[in-house]
C-alpha cells in the first residue's frame, strides 16, 4: 500500500510502499478514503514509540480517519465489513496517513452514507476535544457562560457550535481577522486577544482554553465561584480562586463520535474545512504550518 513515512526525528516525510496491515484482537482494517493531522504531532513522544516505550521508526502520522471497514480482528464488535466509519487511530500506532490502517473498533463510529468522507475526517479529534472539554471536564450547562480561547480554530470553531447548540451563552476569542467567523458560528460575543481586555467578558462559569500561558493565566480571574478551566496545552500553572483547572488529553469515545455525527447529519455542527490535498502532497501540507482557513484534510482513496 501507498502511506506516508517519517523515517527520523527531523521531520523528512515522504511517500513510500509499505505492507498492508493485518487486524489484530479487536482490531479492524479500515480503507482510508481522507485523513486529518495534527500540526507539530512529528514532536510528539508517541509517534516514535509503541505503548511500550520501544521505537517504532518509520512511522506513519497522521490520526483521524472516515473509511470502510474491510478488515475485522477477532473479538471485535459493533462494525461489520463494508461499513462507512470514522475515527481516530491510536497515538502510539502507525496512523491515517495510508491506503489502509489498523485501528482498535472501540476508536471508530458508523458514519451515514450522506456525510462526506472528507468533512468527516475533519471531526474526530477536534470533535471530541471540544465534546470532553466543554461538556465531560467542563461540565457545561444550558443557560451557563463559557468562554471559549482560540474559538476559529479547529477545537474552538467546534467548541462554539456545540456549546451554542447546547444553549449556552458563547463568547469567542482570537484575532481580529476571527471576529466575523466566529460570530457566523452562533457566538454571543468576540474578544480580540490583541486590543479587548478579557476583564470586559465579566464572569463565566467555563473557560475553555487551547492557547495556556498569559491567556489563560488572566482567564482564571473570570471564573464564578463553582466553575471551571479547562485546557489542552499542558498542565494549568494556576487556579481560579474558588473554581477548578482541569487539563485533559481527549480520549476515544464511541458515543460521543457517534452524537457528533448526529449532529453534523442534522446540520447542527459544520467542521471548518480549508484545503483538500492528495495523499503524496500530504509531506508538504504537514511541513507547512502557517495559518489558514480551515482544516488540511488530506484525500486518500
Amino acid at each position: 500500500m501507498k502511506a506516508i513515512v517519517a523515517r527520523d526525528r527531523s521531520g523528512g516525510l515522504a511517500l513510500a510502499d509499505l505492507p498492508s496491515p493485518h487486524a489484530a484482537e479487536n482490531d479492524v482494517i479500515v480503507k482510508v478514503h481522507a485523513a486529518g493531522f495534527t500540526p507539530g504531532e512529528l514532536d510528539w513522544p508517541a509517534t516514535w514509540t509503541d505503548r511500550a516505550g520501544h521505537d517504532r521508526t518509520p512511522t506513519v502520522p497522521g490520526h483521524e480517519l472516515a473509511g470502510v471497514v474491510v478488515e475485522l480482528g477477532y473479538g471485535t464488535t459493533g462494525l461489520t465489513v463494508g461499513q462507512r466509519v470514522f475515527g481516530f487511530a491510536d497515538w502510539a500506532r502507525d496512523g491515517s496517513l495510508a491506503e489502509y490502517t489498523a485501528v482498535e473498533a472501540r476508536n471508530l463510529a458508523p458514519l451515514a452514507a450522506d456525510i462526506d468522507f472528507t468533512v468527516a475526517a475533519a471531526l474526530p479529534i477536534s470533535g471530541l476535544t471540544a465534546w470532553q472539554g466543554l461538556f465531560v471536564h467542563g461540565g457545561l450547562a444550558t443557560g451557563q457562560t463559557v468562554m471559549i480561547h482560540g474559538a476559529a480554530g479547529a477545537v474552538g470553531s467546534l467548541a462554539v457550535q456545540l456549546a451554542v447548540d447546547a444553549g449556552a451563552r458563547v463568547i469567542g476569542t482570537g484575532r481580529a481577522a476571527a471576529r466575523d467567523t466566529v460570530l457566523g458560528l452562533g457566538a454571543q460575543a468576540f474578544l480580540d486577544l490583541d486590543n479587548d481586555p478579557l476583564s470586559s467578558a465579566g464572569e463565566v462559569d467555563v473557560v475553555f482554553d487551547v492557547i495556556g500561558g498569559r491567556v489563560l493565566e488572566q482567564s482564571t480571574a473570570l471564573v464564578r465561584p463553582g466553575g471551571t478551566v479547562v485546557t489542552i496545552p499542558g498542565p494549568p500553572t494556576v487556579q481560579p480562586k474558588d473554581g477548578r483547572a482541569v487539563f485533559f488529553v481527549v480520549e476515544p469515545d464511541r458515543g460521543q463520535l457517534t452524537e457528533l455525527a448526529r449532529r453534523l447529519r442534522d446540520g447542527r455542527l459544520k467542521p471548518l474545512v480549508g484545503e483538500v490535498r492528495p495523499l503524496a502532497e500530504a509531506p508538504d501540507a504537514m511541513a507547512h504550518r502557517s495559518r489558514t482557513a480551515g482544516r488540511t484534510i488530506i484525500k486518500v482513496a
